[in-house]
């Protein structure tokens, strides 16, 4: 059975930063498309930013270039997602999903076609 846990969310102050994880079971982020989406209160659910973690093009939403990075632990079958900058229009609760039921990564990423998904974790941004 896969499961993909999503773990680092808080509560911080606008300007600074948070680190989320995701971490895979039942499943390898070798060569697979990913992503971060997030979801905020009485809004749909928009990508963040996906990517093969085989090698190939990054998407980031143009509200997150520059302050976002997504990347990948293969030893320990983890994806990342670095948050610098963070602005109170950042607060949603953030999941990961992997394995694209799309023909490619970067479809999959804007129809949020995904198979798997967390649970998602809270990030919340104050001023």
């Amino acid at each position: 059975q896969v499961q993909l846990v999503e773990s680092g969310g808080d509560s911080v102050q606008a300007g600074g930063s948070l680190r989320l994880s995701c971490t895979a079971s039942g499943f390898r982020f070798r060569s697979q498309c990913v992503g971060w989406f997030r979801q905020a209160p009485g809004k749909q659910r928009e990508g963040v930013v996906g990517f093969n973690t085989g090698g190939g093009s990054t998407y980031y939403a143009d509200s997150v270039k520059g302050r976002f990075t997504i990347s990948h632990d293969a030893t320990k079958n983890q994806l990342f997602l670095q948050m610098n900058s963070l602005k109170p229009e950042d607060t949603a609760m953030y999941y990961c999903a992997a394995e694209r039921t799309s023909p490619a990564c970067a479809t999959a990423f804007l129809d949020r076609a995904f198979r798997y998904w967390g649970q998602g974790t809270p990030v919340t941004v104050s001023l």
